[in-house]
């Protein structure tokens, strides 16, 4: 595979999504290949059969595969589902010598040390996000890299998840014969593709309605405030209108689709829909009337559930309003009149989010619908995380090569003054990248 492409492979309750995509000349994200298909072994975003995940899985990549004309080999993975929750945390260090300034050793001890958090049993630190720093008690530092202080401390935003999960996508992963290059939180991915910088600077919520769960992620002042995975999605809508309508649900599916709407008022009452009857039964006739306001309350009570995360995160207050309100994404958002209906309930501005915003101008429609949203984010963070180990790898090559270049010349020019020799700043490993490492480790070693 080449160096410029990634995959992202979002592994979701309703479908599996494998879309292969490189930056193009203007450094925008062009698709070349997705392939989709039926999630079989996954509920509310945790895999519950292996083997059915892994054929859903195959036949997605083979699928872009195909599309694109590439073979797929490594692969920027979501996690999501139940089992994801975030707490804040603060925490210190005091640094031997205030006189050096402080430097990511520093930020590193303060993160490890957050790491050493007691958690409940199966659970793992998946993400360690700082919020912002206090040195010796001056609070709202963002950078604190090059400052003075005796004192370090700092504001965490701590992802928890259970681990038994996360192995098992990688045993999926694995045995459909990929490599993990990237775990990330979906929520995380889906905001990268939908939300621009105004609007993470503004504050602002994404909900993300998939099948099996919905996910909320909400920024301020560019950074991630709060995450929440709510075990509710589209397929309890489908759910409802199977048992309200006594449909199968494939039928039912098709009718939140096709005539679904989340305002009641909008129907007339002799507006009808004629089902056909299993075989040699009556067609059912339901009226849409009816349809919609068993939508209305299910998909209240989702919207009421992510409403309590927002005020949570403390939206209510002036600091940390949200200006830029709400922005809804994933599958669910594509039903009728929900934008009025989250308006109406949070009192927020709301917009659908399509994942145009680092999308090339001429992508196809389809990719560009909110279904895409966490797949395209998945695949901005894999070249991303490319470009990240690219750099890195040029930055030690530099070094080397100055060290080589420094041994060559003569024994008399070392009495120069050391400042001279070029800063090698190389970026700082995410936690995410040691937390995959540690995943790939433990499969290795389970064979």
């Amino acid at each position: 595979m080449e160096h410029n492409i990634a995959v992202g492979l979002d592994i979701g309750t309703t479908k599996i999504v494998a879309m292969i995509g490189r930056k193009n000349d203007y450094g925008k994200l062009e698709i070349l290949g997705i392939g989709r298909s039926k999630s079989l072994g996954v509920h509310r975003g945790v895999v519950s059969n292996i083997t059915q995940t892994i054929q859903s899985i195959q036949q997605a990549v083979q699928e872009a595969e195909a599309s694109a004309g590439i073979k797929i080999e490594g692969v920027t993975v979501g996690i999501a589902g139940q089992h994801i929750r975030s707490l804040q945390h603060s925490d210190y260090i005091t640094r031997p010598n205030s006189e050096t300034v402080i430097d990511e050793t520093d930020i590193d001890k303060l993160i490890n040390q957050v790491h050493k958090l007691v958690m409940l049993p199966g659970e793992e630190i998946i993400h360690v996000l700082p919020q912002e720093y206090k040195i010796d008690g001056q609070a709202e530092i963002k950078e604190p890299i090059g400052m003075h202080g005796g004192r370090l401390e700092a504001n965490f935003h701590v992802v928890v998840g259970q681990v038994s999960s996360i192995r098992n996508i990688g045993r999926c992963i694995k045995s459909s014969d990929l490599e993990l290059e990237r775990l990330t939180l979906e929520p995380l991915a889906s905001a990268n593709a939908v939300l621009s910088q105004e609007e993470k600077e503004a504050g602002v919520a994404l909900i993300d309605i998939g099948g099996g769960t919905t996910d909320l992620a909400v920024f301020k002042d560019g950074i991630i405030r709060h995450t929440a995975v709510i075990p509710f999605g589209g397929n309890v809508i489908t759910e409802d209108i199977k048992e309200g309508c006594s449909i199968i649900e494939k039928q039912a599916e098709l009718l939140k689709i096709k005539f679904g709407s989340a305002w009641p008022g909008e129907n007339k009452d002799n507006e009808i829909v004629s089902i056909p009857g299993l075989r040699g039964r009556e067609p059912k006739e339901i009226t849409l009337k009816n349809l919609s306001k068993i939508i209305h309350a299910r998909v209240v009570e989702i919207i009421e559930q992510v409403f309590l995360e927002i005020k949570n995160y403390g939206h209510e207050e002036q600091k940390k309003k949200l200006i830029a309100g709400i922005v809804l994404t994933g599958g669910g958002a594509q039903l009728k009149h929900l934008k009025q209906l989250v308006e109406y309930i949070t009192g927020m501005d709301t917009r659908i989010g399509y994942p145009n915003e680092h999308l090339a101008g001429d992508s196809n429609e389809d990719i560009t619908s909110p279904l895409y949203a966490t797949s395209v984010g998945l695949v901005l963070d894999g070249l991303k995380h490319q470009e990240r180990k690219q750099r890195d790898i040029e930055i030690e090559e530099k070094a080397a090569e100055q060290i080589v270049e420094d041994d060559i010349e003569e024994a008399p020019k070392q009495q120069e003054p050391p400042q001279e020799q070029p800063v090698v700043k190389k970026e700082r490993r995410n936690f995410l990248d040691k937390f995959t490492d540690k995943i790939k480790d433990f499969l290795d070693n389970a064979e």
